[in-house]
């Protein structure tokens, strides 16, 4: 039962905040699962920020929260490179704040595409992106016996005026000219979810994922394993035809509504 909900698993972007603000009755949402004994953790797939960064943006709106509120894309991006690619090189298409991150975790970072060793080529949701990471990033792909990884698979980022395009659109422009198709490390994998059961003390039956984007986010909980909520404020709509695909366990229309019966 939603009432029993111990630890809220949230996306960002379209879920809680549009841009720089939160949506309606987010703070008091975050506020009452303290309140309640629970804890809520931010599981996005956007990576063009550090957990640094994300704390700042967040005190800024209103919410005080520390690194054990956020699970990344740059967090789960960096497990599975420790994981597959010890002591590689790793070419990265990506904002600073997420090369920096990925630095942090000991992976070793070129932005240089004639470096000598690359192993990996790893492509994010690059808000600094230029026509030309475009192009060393497909003379990489095409001219050495590279890895093509990416950190999530979402089309589009919501912002305060609709969408703009995100790592799984700029993955389509690479896949487009070079043939090649990345291997998908963010949601819908479950790495995330995982880290964040490891790190709480609460079990599958008291966590819930709460997304707006039913490829990534409700097929994240799906597959691992836990209830899903899938919040309208974001990609998907109720009219979704995907929504029979991906069956999430409750549809509400905004973090407000989920608030009212999760209280009740």
């Amino acid at each position: 039962m939603l009432s029993e909900k111990k630890l809220f698993l949230f996306d960002i972007d379209g879920t809680v905040a549009l841009g720089d603000a939160l949506l309606p009755g987010a703070a008091e949402f975050f506020r009452e699962i303290k309140e309640h004994g629970g804890q809520f953790v931010f599981i996005t797939n956007n990576s063009t920020k550090s957990i640094a960064d994300y704390i700042k943006k967040f005190r800024r709106m209103g919410v005080s929260t520390d690194p054990r509120n956020f699970v990344t894309a740059s967090t789960a991006s960096a497990s599975w490179l420790r994981q597959n690619a010890a002591g590689k090189t790793i070419y990265v298409l990506g904002t600073r704040s997420l090369i920096q991150e990925l630095e942090g975790h000991g992976i070793r970072v070129t932005t240089d595409p004639d470096a000598p060793d690359i192993s990996f080529m790893l492509a994010a949701y690059d808000s600094e992106l230029t026509y030309q990471k475009l192009t060393d990033a497909c003379c990489i792909l095409q001219t050495r016996p590279v890895a093509f990884l990416a950190t999530n698979p979402d089309l589009v980022c919501p912002v305060p005026f609709g969408y703009v395009p995100d790592c799984g659109s700029i993955c389509q422009m690479i896949t487009n000219a070079t043939g090649q198709v990345p291997h998908y490390i963010g949601k819908p994998s479950t790495d995330m979810v995982d880290i964040a059961l490891r790190e709480n003390p609460f079990s599958k039956e008291e966590t819930v994922v709460v997304g707006d984007r039913l490829y990534t986010d409700i097929a994240c909980g799906n597959a691992a394993g836990v209830e899903t909520v899938l919040v309208l404020t974001g990609e998907a709509k109720r009219t979704d035809t995907m929504i029979h695909t991906y069956s999430p366990t409750y549809i509400f229309d905004s973090i407000t509504e989920l608030a009212k019966v999760w209280k009740n």
